[in-house]
């Protein structure tokens, strides 16, 4: 901000504190309090000590911050400007230079993402200055989970899950291959999340984001300096060896009718955000997802269990693809702008919010209803209704998105109730199958 607009936001404050180099070359400082003016700040005369600050440049500092017990703190704001102060009759400081921030204008989590560029300067200049690359200290562990984004396995262990109990469901269930299942699966899902930080990099699409939320926005590895776009590369083509690896372990079990169905499924997976494809850039991605989170997945693992494939599991994997998709398709609302920015427009950005949101609420009665629909016409067993006991959460999650649109931070909690929305619809589901083996 200019002087002048610093000096028009002084009246929220009561006391000022002024800093100063003395006379050892240490800073100084000392609370004073200020009147003040059109361009400048009349102040109290004081001294620190024996030690009165000498005329030159100087710094005024004001602050304000508010115990938020049980939490942390609320209300902060502080504000710094730098001048030149003349004693005399009156004590002047002319600003020169002002910075600031406030709250409630600028959340603290995007303050601290607008200072990462400026923190990345930093170590630069301290690596030319050591003569080797000085980068954040984070565990080898650590940083494989935050750059992998594990938590969101849950969109991988709910298609498989399903797939694994209706197999069950019709008397068929071999351990070994379930485990064989899950490894791969989890693989190519890794490879996705760390492949879509690879190209949201270079996209631009992360480095535009100043307000990242738990469940957008990507992990930060690279953005944070804490691994590099080749290591991302590296990693996510490990992941996909180890999925290829356990295909072709599987197809080499359980026949080459699943071949086809693992190419699919890769091809989706890195052509998500991969050029020259870039699905997700083009609207497609939420259907990317729908695919090989919902039929690929569940069929797949229905057919390692049974050796082919049928209309049960696909249908079944109807509302797992729809919620699955909407995990996605919500999570990129608070990513909406850096996304337009980058030329990624996905279906958030390409709709207008009100769309946005009844398209959600649209989807979500669509995977409802297609769940009834198959236990109407006879063809999945009525247990598997125990999954509409998730509508309640959903309609929640529906008037969350509502209310918290255009606020990345509080829309956070829904965007958890969303992914809860899948665990728990998918769980009940999987549940409700198995259920009927006992239930007449």
């Amino acid at each position: 901000m200019n002087p002048q607009e610093a000096l028009a936001l002084l009246p929220q404050w009561k006391h000022a504190v002024l800093v100063y180099t003395g006379s050892d070359g240490y800073p100084m400082s000392v609370a004073t309090s200020f009147q003040a003016g059109i361009d400048s700040v009349e102040l109290a005369a004081v001294s620190a000590g024996p030690e009165e600050p000498p005329d030159g440049e100087a710094q005024l500092l004001f602050s304000s911050i508010r115990p938020y017990p049980g939490v942390g703190y609320d209300q902060r704001r502080y504000l710094e400007l730098t001048g030149t102060l003349t004693k005399g009759e009156t004590w002047r400081f002319v600003p020169r230079k002002a910075r600031g921030w406030d709250e409630n204008t600028l959340p603290f989590p995007e303050l601290c993402e607008r200072a990462v560029r400026q923190a990345n300067r930093y170590l630069a200049q301290l690596s030319a200055e050591r003569g080797k690359r000085v980068t954040p200290e984070m565990s080898a562990g650590w940083k494989l989970f935050v750059a992998t984004r594990a938590p969101f396995l849950t969109a991988t262990l709910v298609p498989v899950a399903l797939g694994v109990c209706v197999a069950a469901y019709q008397h068929h269930f071999n351990l070994g291959l379930v485990l064989l299942t899950l490894i791969g699966a989890i693989a190519v899902h890794l490879g996705l999340n760390v492949a879509n930080d690879y190209f949201d990099a270079r996209s631009g699409a992360d480095g535009q984001n100043m307000t990242p939320t738990m469940f957008s926005g990507g992990s930060r590895v690279i953005q944070y300096g804490l691994v590099s776009q080749r290591q991302m590369l590296m990693l996510s083509l490990a992941f996909y060896a180890i999925a290829i690896v356990c295909g072709l372990a599987l197809v080499a079990l359980t026949g080459p009718g699943l071949l086809w169905l693992g190419v699919a499924g890769l091809f989706v997976s890195w052509f998500y955000t991969a050029p020259p494809l870039q699905l997700v850039h083009r609207g497609l991605g939420e259907l990317a997802v729908a695919l090989g989170f919902g039929p690929i997945m569940v069929l797949g693992a229905y057919y390692v269990q049974t050796g082919h494939y049928a209309l049960l599991p696909g249908l079944l994997s109807i509302p797992v693809a729809i919620l699955v998709m909407l995990i996605l398709y919500a999570n990129e609302i608070p990513d909406r702008l850096a996304d337009a920015l980058a030329g990624k427009r996905t279906l958030v950005v390409r709709l207008a919010p009100k769309q946005v949101v009844a398209a959600y609420a649209v989807a979500a009665g669509i995977a409802y209803a297609s769940l009834v629909a198959v236990v109407v016409a006879g063809i999945a067993p009525w247990p598997v209704l125990f999954a509409l006991l998730t509508i309640p959460l959903a309609v929640q999650v529906v008037r969350g998105l509502a209310r918290t649109y255009d606020r990345p931070y509080d829309i956070m909690p829904y965007l958890q109730s969303n992914v809860l929305l899948h665990l728990a619809t998918g769980s009940l589901l999987s549940a409700g199958i198995l259920a009927a083996r006992l239930i007449p």
